[in-house]
């Protein structure tokens, strides 16, 4: 086994919740103080907008404290429907409602503007987003999106995405010869089969993110490595820790290494194969995308 195989079969730790700790963002839920107490209530408040209801996971704002909880808060609570399009957002209620700075509330709300949650515009002020002027294709709204009441069509269409990018960065990648990527892959697949064998999802789940990332670079592609993002999203999304499956199997095990041997061969026809093969466990994604005939 490589080194950095070994490296990380030992270095796997519980995954991180995505909660806030003691003294951050979250001891401020959005609904934590009756209306009864403030002198002037948000614009938002309603019974419908209680943040304690949307499920606190992250992915590009973990660690970076009060900021990225608030820009993870504000995120979640337009993703899913709480504050819908066209909802004011007054920075100095958010300041006060979350106990942050002017600094913080400003930045944050830089950030979902980037993502297209929100716009701020002169004389109008800073308004939620439609859903088409969204950013789909950010890890972030990927993630609330999937852990809302949108995860359905989330997942679906992370799906049927995938379905069109990583068979056609297989049937590439079998054109690279890069050894020292196909060893890594490789390493993988050695790596998820020891994790299936002690039950360890944390560490299966972590092999399997590196193998499709390192798939999508060894294609060769740098618009489909721009998408890899997209991957690692759905990944993270997909219901469990391996691509498409509930838990760590022996078929997901033996597709991962039939795609390995196939590009040791340079045969490109089997690597899109058996990463369809892969991908193949959700009828619904047949249905839409159908895999191209056998010549």
């Amino acid at each position: 086994m490589s080194t950095l195989a070994h490296t990380m079969m030992t270095a796997a730790r519980p995954a991180d919740t995505g909660l806030a700790g003691p003294g951050e963002l979250d001891r401020y839920p959005y609904a934590e103080s009756p209306v009864s107490d403030r002198a002037t209530p948000p614009s938002w408040d309603g019974p419908d907008t209680e943040l304690g209801r949307v499920g606190r996971r992250t992915t590009g704002n973990r660690g970076r404290g009060l900021h990225g909880q608030l820009v993870q808060q504000l995120g979640q609570m337009i993703v899913s429907g709480d504050l819908g399009a066209d909802r004011p957002l007054v920075p100095e209620e958010i300041g006060q409602r979350f106990e942050v700075s002017r600094t913080v509330v400003r930045e944050s709300l830089r950030v979902l503007e980037a993502k297209g949650l929100v716009s701020a515009r002169p004389n109008v002020g800073t308004r939620v987003r439609p859903v088409a002027d969204w950013n789909l294709l950010d890890a972030d709204i990927i993630e609330w999106r999937a852990f809302g009441p949108q995860r359905d069509d989330q997942r679906r269409e992370l799906s049927e995405l995938r379905w069109t990018i990583e068979p056609l960065a297989a049937r590439l990648a079998a054109g690279h010869s890069r050894e020292d990527i196909q060893q890594r892959l490789g390493d993988m697949v050695e790596i998820m089969g020891h994790a299936l064998a002690q039950g360890d999802g944390i560490t299966f789940s972590r092999a399997d993110a590196e193998f499709h990332s390192l798939l999508i670079q060894l294609a060769g592609n740098r618009m489909l490595e721009h998408l890899s993002g997209i991957v690692s999203a759905a990944l993270q999304v997909s219901g469990g820790p391996v691509t498409g499956c509930d838990r760590p199997n022996e078929a997901s095990l033996a597709h991962h290494a039939r795609i390995v041997e196939a590009l040791a061969a340079g045969d490109a026809h089997a690597a899109e194969s058996a990463m369809r093969q892969l991908l193949t466990v959700h009828p619904e994604v047949e249905r839409v995308v159908p895999a191209p005939r056998e010549h």
